[in-house]
C-alpha cells in the first residue's frame, strides 16, 4: 500500500485528496484543525467537478503521530503557513519518504536546481528553518496548472485545469519522479515528469507575479487588469526584469509578455488566488510571489524598479488591510 499524507486541505489539497482516494493500491489521509477537520471527519472530502459531485471519507487528524510515517507527503498550503507546519511535514516523514510541494511562487528549495551556485531565498525561508526539517534532496517540486475553490470547509470546486508538472527539486530525473507521475495519472490528473522542475515553476511565477498582486491592489479581475492600457504596460514591464532574471539562473522565458497576456485573456474575468485570499481575509504570498524573485535579482545585480514598486505596493497594502 501507497501511504500518502495532504498537508493543507484546502482547494488544491482537496482536489489532490479527492482524486487520490480512488486509486487501487494508495492510502490518502490528511492533517486537518479547524473547521476542516470537523467537516471532513463527518462528511468526508467532497469535490464538486465537470458538472459532478464525489464525496468519499477520508482519513483525518491533527497529530502527525496518529497518521505515522508516509510514503508520499503533499505539501499544499500557502506559503505564509508553510513554516508553521514543517515540523509536521518532518514527523510525517520516514527514510525513504518524499516530499511533494504544490506551491504558487518560488519555494525555498528552488536554488537548490540551478546552474548558479551561492544563490538563497531568505525572503521565505529566513532562519534555514524549513530546510532543514525538509531538505530539497527529499523535495520533489510540483506546478500545479489547474483552479479550485474552497466552497466550505471540506467542500471543493474544480473551477479548471488538471495539470501537474513533477521534478527533483536538486535537479535530474529519478525513477521516483516518473513513478509517482504514473500514480497521478492514474488518479486523472495530466502528470508529466520533467528534468527541470525550476524552469517550469520560474515560467508559472512570471505568469502569476503581476496579476495576483494587482488584483489584490485593486480587487479587479484579469480581464479588467488587461484592459487597462497603463496597468497592462505596468505588469508588462514586471515581466521583461523577471524574463532578465530567469535567463540569469537558468529559467528562460521563450514567450513574450504580450504572448502570455493572450493566455491569461482566454480566462475571461478570472479571480487570482491571491484576490480570493484578500476577499477571505486570509494572509497573501507577497514574499513567495514577489520578494523572493526581488531577492535573486538583488543577488544577480539584476535592477527591478517595477518589481521593486509593486512588491512595495503590495506589502503597504497588505499592511494596513483589517484582519481578522
Amino acid at each position: 500500500m501507497f501511504k500518502v499524507c495532504i498537508v493543507g486541505l484546502g482547494a488544491i489539497g482537496g482536489w489532490l485528496a479527492a482524486h487520490l482516494q480512488r486509486v487501487e493500491g494508495v492510502s490518502v489521509c490528511a492533517l486537518a484543525r479547524g473547521e476542516t477537520l470537523a467537516a471532513v471527519r463527518e462528511h468526508g472530502i467532497t469535490l464538486d467537478s465537470g458538472g459532478s459531485t464525489l464525496t468519499a471519507p477520508l482519513r483525518v487528524s491533527v497529530d502527525p503521530a496518529e497518521l505515522g510515517p508516509q510514503d508520499l507527503v503533499i505539501l499544499a498550503v500557502k506559503g505564509p503557513a508553510i513554516a508553521g507546519v514543517a515540523a509536521q511535514v518532518a514527523a510525517l516523514c520516514g527514510p525513504q519518504t518524499r516530499v511533494l510541494t504544490a506551491l504558487n511562487g518560488l519555494p525555498w528549495w528552488f536554488p537548490a536546481g540551478l546552474p548558479v551556485p551561492g544563490l538563497a531565498l531568505r525572503s521565505v525561508d529566513p532562519d534555514g528553518r524549513i530546510a532543514a526539517l525538509i531538505p530539497p534532496q527529499r523535495v520533489i517540486g510540483c506546478v500545479v496548472h489547474a483552479s479550485c475553490c474552497v466552497e466550505k470547509p471540506g467542500h471543493i470546486r474544480h473551477v479548471m485545469g488538471n495539470g501537474l508538472l513533477i521534478g527533483e527539486a536538486t535537479g535530474g530525473a529519478s525513477d521516483s519522479v516518473h513513478e509517482l507521475a504514473g500514480v497521478l495519472t492514474q488518479a486523472g490528473f495530466g502528470a508529466k515528469a520533467v528534468d527541470n522542475i525550476q524552469r517550469e515553476v520560474f515560467y508559472k511565477l512570471w505568469g502569476n507575479m503581476t496579476t495576483n498582486p494587482v488584483s489584490a491592489l485593486t480587487r479587479a479581475t484579469t480581464d479588467r487588469i488587461l484592459a487597462d492600457d497603463l496597468v497592462r504596460e505596468f505588469t508588462t514591464a514586471i515581466m521583461r526584469e523577471a524574463a532578465l532574471i530567469g535567463e540569469r539562473v537558468g529559467c528562460p522565458i521563450s514567450q513574450t509578455p504580450q504572448d502570455r497576456h493572450v493566455i491569461t485573456r482566454s480566462l475571461g474575468a478570472f479571480k487570482t488566488s491571491m484576490l480570493q485570499d484578500i476577499e477571505a481575509g486570509r494572509p497573501i504570498e507577497t514574499d513567495a510571489l514577489l520578494a523572493a524573485p526581488r531577492e535573486l535579482a538583488q543577488q544577480l545585480g539584476v535592477a527591478t524598479p517595477m518589481l521593486d514598486a509593486l512588491l512595495g505596493l503590495t506589502r503597504l497594502m497588505d499592511a494596513c488591510r483589517s484582519k481578522p
